[in-house]
């Protein structure tokens, strides 16, 4: 009888999932912040007359059909503010809070906008990241970007190339996570080759926890606790897919059952950390928002 059989390496992956994504003794996630180093971003990557957030103009086609693409996002989340193309100023807010406490003032926000022209540009000007990644990498990026647009499709992401976060859904702590990657790559020497790796098998998994353990770190600093539980009801789970799909790389026949297990795994790991502070709300949708400390915010705006 083979030592390795389907059943037994789901068994295997299961425990190691449930490591990966719990919060106890020394799980891998859990709050640390990145440690400030020198910033690679570039002074002049967003110029003096251009705004740091930008917000889309709102269109109620384009954003009803994003709404409903985004469903299985939702439903796999359990949170309707997953990619609802209607960020909030609260959500918008917490951002730039996060933004300017951490320095990152060349980062670009664009709130359910769709600018490639610009993105293109900033591609050029991000002489941060060497020529050969933004030419290669950062080009097939903004490729994507640009024939499957968020603003239809969804898909909160920081593209480490252009320097620009793109978010869809009204959750401050996936609007941090994200900044949290932009923070990350700041302060790698090479962010080109490690914005490059991520496309290699398990390493998204370094990526991934970094930010997400920074903006669990930074939503703990927060007096909110709706936002603490929405980060771990969030995060966790979200973090628990990577888990997943990670092992599902390296051992295909499971695959399907492994991103599962990684996500029920994740929604398991954040609802029991915050029924330690709330044991009676279990509801990971309430209408509560977060807001974050008190600093001087980018101005922002909607395009024409």
């Amino acid at each position: 009888m083979p030592i390795f059989t389907p059943l037994r390496l789901a068994i295997l992956a299961s425990i190691l999932i449930a490591f990966l994504v719990s919060n106890g003794g020394c799980a891998v996630l859990r709050p640390e912040s990145i440690h400030p180093s020198m910033c690679n971003l570039p002074a002049d990557l967003t110029r003096d007359d251009e705004l740091q957030i930008e917000r889309g103009k709102p269109r109620p086609l384009i954003d009803a059909f994003g709404w409903v693409w985004g469903i299985p996002s939702k439903i796999l989340l359990w949170n309707r503010r997953v990619e609802n193309h209607h960020v909030s100023p609260e959500t918008e807010r917490v951002l730039a809070n996060y933004l300017a406490e951490n320095s990152l003032d060349e980062i670009k926000v664009r709130v359910n906008q769709y600018r490639p022209i610009d993105d293109w540009r900033r591609l050029t000007r991000h002489k941060g990241v060497a020529w050969p990644w933004r030419y290669t990498f950062g080009t097939m990026s903004v490729l994507g970007e640009t024939l499957v647009p968020g603003r239809l499709f969804g898909g909160d992401h920081y593209n480490p190339y252009t320097g620009t976060i793109h978010l869809y859904s009204d959750l401050s702590s996936v609007a941090i996570h994200e900044a949290a990657h932009a923070k990350d790559f700041a302060r790698r020497a090479y962010p080109g080759t490690y914005a490059a790796v991520y496309v290699l098998p398990i390493v998204p998994l370094w990526h991934e926890r970094i930010a997400t353990n920074d903006a669990l770190a930074y939503v703990e600093m927060q007096d909110d606790e709706s936002l603490r539980i929405e980060a771990y009801r969030v995060l966790f789970p979200a973090y628990g897919t990577y888990v997943g799909s990670s092992l599902g790389d390296l051992y295909p026949p499971l695959g399907a059952s492994l991103f599962v297990g990684g996500l029920l795994t994740g929604h398991a790991a954040g609802r029991w950390q915050t029924s330690r502070w709330a044991p009676d709300r279990f509801d990971s949708d309430t209408d509560t928002k977060a807001v974050g400390v008190s600093v001087k915010t980018p101005k922002s705006k909607t395009e024409p």
